[in-house]
C-alpha cells in the first residue's frame, strides 16, 4: 500500500444535492456543512457557481456561502465551469478553493458545457490561473475519466494526455472522476497509476459513484495506487443531471470504515458520520443508499 493516510473531500453539499428532484433548504445545507465540519472534514465542495436554470437546487450558492461559519482550518470548495462562474465564487471572498472540470469526450463535453473536451481543458487551466491570482486554490477534475454515457469507453491514454497538460498549470491537485459509475478496479488502478507518474508529483483526487456497484472497491483500487484524496457524499446522494443513469456517490460512511479497518487513517469519526447521515435521511424524507450508517454499530 502507498498510502497509510488519505484526506477525504465531503462532496455532500454539492454533488449529493445537485441530482434531488426536491429543493433542500439553505438552512439545512448550512447544517449539512456544519455537521461535515464536527465530524472532522476539512475540505468540503460547499456548492456550485452554475446557471441556476440548469442546477435550480443550488440556485442559492451566493447565499450560503455568505452563512458559511469561520474555520481557519476548513476550505470550502465551488465548482465552477467557465470564468463567470470562477468571478462569482472569487467574488464571495468565502470560497477557498476552485474546482474545474474537463471532460474527456467532445459529446458529454457539448452537452454539459457547451464545449469541446480540450475547450474544457482550456476553460479549466485558464480557471486555476484565477484561483491563483486571486490568491485562492483551484483543482482540476477529470470527468468521464473511466467512461462516458455517450461514447463509451475512454482510453487511458487520453486521460494521461489531458492530465499532464493540466499539470502544466499546477493546481492543487488532479481528480479522476467515474462520472456515470461504469470503472472496475483493475481499471481504475491502471488509470490512477499511470496518472501519477504523469503528473510530476501532483496529488490525485478519485471520484467515484456507485452506479454498478463497484464504487467502494474502486476507491480502494485507487488508494492502493497512491490517491491521496477521496470525494465522497454523506449517506451516498449524488449523481449528475447531464449524465444519464448516474447513481449515488460513494458514501462518507462505506468509504471511511473500509479505509480505517484497513489501517488507512482519514481523520473522520464513524460515530459522528453516522450520526449526521441519519439526520439527513429525516431531512430527505428516505432512507439513503449508503451501507454503514443502515447496519449495526461494530464493534
Amino acid at each position: 500500500m502507498k498510502n497509510h493516510r488519505v484526506e477525504l473531500v465531503e462532496v455532500g453539499p454539492r454533488d449529493g444535492l445537485q441530482n434531488e428532484s426536491a429543493i433542500v433548504a439553505t438552512a439545512d445545507k448550512l447544517e449539512l456543512v456544519r455537521r461535515a465540519i464536527d465530524y472532522g472534514v476539512r475540505r468540503i465542495e460547499v456548492t456550485s457557481f452554475v446557471n441556476p436554470k440548469r442546477v435550480p437546487q443550488l440556485a442559492d450558492a451566493e447565499e450560503l456561502v455568505a452563512m458559511l461559519p469561520d474555520h481557519r482550518d476548513v476550505t470550502y470548495i465551488g465548482l465552477v465551469l467557465n470564468r463567470r462562474g470562477a468571478e462569482r465564487a472569487l467574488a464571495t471572498g468565502r470560497i477557498g478553493e476552485l474546482g474545474a472540470v474537463c471532460v474527456t469526450t467532445d459529446t458529454f463535453g457539448i452537452r454539459n458545457q457547451g464545449q469541446s473536451s480540450d475547450e474544457s481543458l482550456a476553460a479549466a487551466m485558464e480557471i486555476v490561473a484565477l484561483a491563483r491570482e486571486a490568491g485562492r486554490g483551484g483543482q482540476i477534475t477529470i470527468a468521464t475519466a473511466f467512461g462516458c454515457p455517450f461514447e463509451g469507453r475512454v482510453a487511458i491514454d487520453r486521460v494521461v494526455e489531458m492530465a499532464k497538460r493540466a499539470a502544466d498549470v499546477a493546481p492543487r491537485e488532479i481528480a479522476l472522476a467515474d462520472t456515470i459509475g461504469v470503472g472496475a478496479p483493475a481499471q481504475v488502478a491502471e488509470t490512477v497509476g499511470r496518472v501519477r507518474e504523469a503528473v510530476g508529483g501532483l496529488p490525485v483526487r478519485v471520484h467515484f459513484h456507485n452506479t454498478r456497484g463497484t464504487g467502494i472497491a474502486n476507491v480502494w483500487a485507487a488508494v492502493q495506487e497512491g490517491a491521496a484524496v477521496v470525494d465522497a457524499s454523506l449517506g451516498g446522494l449524488g449523481g449528475c443531471p447531464f449524465a444519464p443513469g448516474a447513481a449515488g456517490n460513494v458514501a462518507t460512511e462505506d468509504v471511511v470504515y473500509m479505509l480505517e479497518n484497513s489501517g488507512v487513517a482519514t481523520g473522520i469519526a464513524i460515530p459522528s458520520v453516522v450520526e449526521a447521515a441519519e439526520w439527513l435521511a429525516g431531512v430527505m424524507g428516505r432512507s439513503l443508499p449508503a451501507m454503514v450508517s443502515r447496519a449495526p454499530a461494530f464493534p
